[in-house]
């Protein structure tokens, strides 16, 4: 019987979702809102087959890990500390203001305390996987805003790990029934098991940094050795649901957590972007089902119970914590288009929320309408992620027409965002432009200072930025796409543009920006697939494709353009 409903869980799940996701395609909408729609109709709140909601949870899980695995193999330490100085106090600021913005609202209708904070705390953290999934189709993951997105993601995941331990010995103290750990000495016990949190977390962090960065890449050596791709893939698979199981299991990290550094360790391998491929078709699937195991805890009776509860829950989770997100990445002086992104990415709640709220009412510190309204909250703000997503372009040029605030805050006078005036006429003439300095643009830029080639880094790491300046190197902050950053690039007089970040509609503004200020300039730019690579073409620039030896390639082609004695016109297509 438990093989039975595995499988018919499966198949109804993955069949109604495909059904329902092409259905929602051809209405213009997002393919999720299908998704979650079909886990309505096989949940137990509806008439009709109903599928196994406890399966279903643990296929979601597995999604979950595999999403977050693949996150990782994108994703180095070094781009994680990069971003630290905004996402570490934003997120916790985001999460305090979010919490208190759901426990006022509580408190309104009459909750406890407790009660209020625990709802609020449940509605300030963001799902994983709609966060991941949303910049991925749009190409933003391994852009800098991406990598701001996914930090804040990190350090929200650790804080409701923290939360999630300490919330037992705390519940006696909120008005709760007290964990089994509480013996009427709270403040010890809280202090007691914040401690050894800390101690298990720090503990897997150091274990997967020092141990895993050389392990796991070796041991993913020596399957490659034996060539078979089917015990490739076994291995890439077994290593991210081993890991986030044994994270869980002995130091309490999250499934989550344990499977992005995880990626994280085997980035350190040269097959890396190999093992993300072959990862993708199953990261895919069980995300889809993950959407479905939602949709089936959705009661379609509370939008007509409490129909203005669930709207001021959906305005807090979309409308409040965008906004103080927003406020916040504005507030450390990045730009409009990328606090709007981030607090597009936001605007949703998901499985931390379940979490919380099942532990709540475990815990008698919730009420069980509590569940109703976090899971109302949680499918509608998913559904209507992708349309905040598509409302970022639309928000920026009404607030650009209608809001001068707007205008300045794109317009303000930082020292980044211009060269200083002593910098050496070499850099403004006959220079190469470095648009993006991740692993990439390194290695590039390491080729062109050992040639004495002079280059101007832009990239939209403030903190980069001002690290490479004190370092002596010629460096603007902003969006490449923007034409303000390249002309304080000295685009004008460039000899060769290279760009190494991957956003192909971003890349082609670059081109045309460079082009119109530029004509003869050479262009040398990163794509990421055969489709890509013919759009940038038709732009006339080199295009290189794939990992393997990209940037010996690239920084030899740069150089012998920027050492050639005269410019050519026209690039063509190579790739590798």
């Amino acid at each position: 019987m438990a093989h039975g409903a595995l499988i018919q869980t499966l198949a109804a799940a993955l069949g109604l979702a495909l059904v329902l996701g092409f259905a929602a395609a051809r209405l213009r909408l997002p393919a999720l809102v299908g998704y979650l729609l079909a886990g309505v109709i096989i949940g137990p709140f509806t008439p009709g087959f109903v599928a196994d909601s406890d399966i279903a949870a643990q296929l979601a899980e597995i999604g979950v890990m595999l999403l977050m695995f693949g996150v990782g193999l994108h994703f180095s330490l070094r781009d994680l500390l990069a971003v630290r100085r905004i996402a570490l106090p934003g997120a916790l600021v985001q999460i305090v203001a979010a919490t208190l913005m759901g426990a006022a609202l509580a408190t309104w209708w009459g909750w406890p305390l407790g009660a209020a904070l625990v709802f609020g705390l449940a509605l300030s953290v963001a799902s994983t996987v709609v966060l991941l999934r949303a910049l991925e189709h749009l190409g933003l993951l391994d852009t800098h805003t991406g990598r701001i997105a996914v930090g804040w993601l990190v350090v929200e995941d650790l804080a409701m790990v923290l939360v999630l331990v300490l919330l037992p010995p705390l519940a006696g103290a909120l008005g709760g029934r007290a964990g089994d750990a509480a013996d009427g000495h709270e403040a010890a016990s809280v202090w007691r098991t914040l401690g050894m949190t800390l101690l298990q977390v720090g503990g897997f962090v150091a274990l997967m940094l020092v141990v895993g960065r050389r392990l796991f890449p070796w041991v993913l050596w020596q399957v490659t050795r034996t060539g078979s791709r089917e015990l490739f893939t076994l291995c890439v698979v077994a290593a991210a649901v081993g890991i986030a199981f044994a994270s869980a299991a002995l130091f309490g990290v999250s499934f989550a957590l344990g499977a992005f550094f995880a990626g994280m360790v085997m980035r350190e391998s040269e097959f890396s972007h190999r093992a993300a491929q072959e990862s993708l078709p199953l990261r895919d699937a069980f995300a889809v089902i993950f959407f479905v195991s939602v949709g089936m805890l959705f009661d379609p009776a509370v939008l007509i119970e409490r129909p203005q509860q669930v709207l001021a829950v959906v305005l807090i989770i979309v409308l409040g914590k965008s906004l103080a997100a927003c406020a916040l990445v504005l507030a450390f002086r990045y730009p409009l288009a990328t606090a709007l992104t981030v607090s597009a990415s936001l605007a949703q709640i998901g499985e931390f929320s379940f979490i919380l709220v099942v532990l709540g009412m475990k815990h008698e510190l919730l009420p069980v309408e509590a569940r109703s309204l976090v899971l109302a909250g949680a499918l509608i703000s998913i559904a209507l992620n992708p349309l905040c997503f598509g409302a970022i372009a639309p928000v920026q040029r009404w607030l650009h027409a209608h809001s001068a605030l707007a205008r300045r805050l794109e317009a303000r006078d930082d020292p980044l965002a211009e060269l200083p005036l002593g910098t050496e006429a070499r850099f403004l003439s006959r220079q190469v432009v470095l648009v993006g300095y991740g692993r990439l643009g390194r290695r590039i830029a390491a080729q062109l200072k050992a040639s004495d080639v002079p280059f101007v880094v832009a990239d939209q790491n403030r903190e980069l930025v001002e690290r490479l300046r004190e370092q002596g190197l010629a460096a603007v902050w902003g969006n490449a796409a923007e034409p303000a950053v390249l002309i304080q690039a000295h685009i004008a007089r460039a000899r060769v543009l290279v760009v190494t970040t991957p956003d192909t509609l971003n890349i082609r503004q670059m081109i045309a920006t460079a082009r119109t200020l530029n004509p003869p300039i050479e262009i040398v730019v990163r794509g990421h697939n055969e489709t890509e690579a013919q759009l940038l073409e038709q732009e006339a620039a080199t295009v290189y494709l794939a990992e393997p030896a990209l940037a010996r390639a690239m920084a030899r082609d740069v150089l012998a353009r920027a050492m050639a004695p005269a410019a050519s016109e026209t690039g063509g297509l190579r790739p590798w």
